[in-house]
């Protein structure tokens, strides 16, 4: 059986902890920081940061697939690509990219499609 004691208990804070003064942020040293900014080699820097601009995105020299739409696809922004259903479309993914999305292209039209609404062929 364990006892009626929690020793963790957040209300029971021991005396010497409530004695000791909080530290002053002024004492800690300054240590500068240094924004990061993720790069992929090869990938436009918009694509990196989740802004797709289809003029930017190249097709990789292989990997590209062909693919049916299986359902009809309102855009939500410029950065999506309108699908319609039966239609066949060239997809492809980029380094970084959510895998839930391709890159496809219609013609001269590109942007990001759902993949759970496509058929994957060849």
């Amino acid at each position: 059986r364990f006892s009626g004691t929690f020793v963790g208990n957040a209300e029971s804070a021991s005396p010497a902890a409530a004695a000791s003064p909080p530290v002053a942020a002024a004492t800690l040293p300054a240590v500068p920081t240094i924004p990061v900014v993720p790069t992929i080699v090869g990938v436009p820097s918009t694509v990196a940061e989740g802004v797709l601009n289809p003029s930017e995105v190249k097709p990789p020299a292989s990997g590209t697939r062909r693919a049916r739409v299986l359902y009809d696809y309102e855009a939500a922004d410029s950065t999506e690509l309108a699908l319609l259903a039966d239609e066949m479309i060239t997809v492809y993914s980029l380094p970084g990219m959510d895998p839930d999305w391709l890159i496809g292209e219609r013609g001269n039209q590109k942007g990001k499609v759902p993949v759970t609404y496509l058929e994957l062929l060849s």
